[in-house]
């Protein structure tokens, strides 16, 4: 099985996501709630992992999160374009 990552990174939005969250007022529950609604298949446990960079985040997931916090994707993946848009 080919492990999936990018410079040993599981996902690019980790701390974004923990800052934006924490910005909202929002627990990992209350976030999971949220993309529950919008028929997301993403608990608590998922959320952990997700800003722990220990999960994988689908397009879909990417863009509901947005969603769910009310930002854009830019501001999610600010981390990764101040970091590697200049390598490109």
């Amino acid at each position: 099985m080919k492990k999936l990552s990018f410079y040993d990174n599981k996902n690019v939005i980790a701390e974004r996501l923990r800052y934006y969250r924490e910005q909202k007022g929002l627990n990992q529950e209350q976030l999971a709630a949220r993309l529950q609604t919008m028929n997301v298949n993403i608990d608590q446990q998922m959320i952990s992992r997700i800003e722990r960079n220990q999960r994988l985040v689908t397009d879909y997931e990417l863009a509901c999160l947005c969603i769910a916090l009310d930002i854009t994707v830019r501001d999610l993946l600010s981390d990764f374009f101040d970091k590697y848009a200049e390598k490109g």
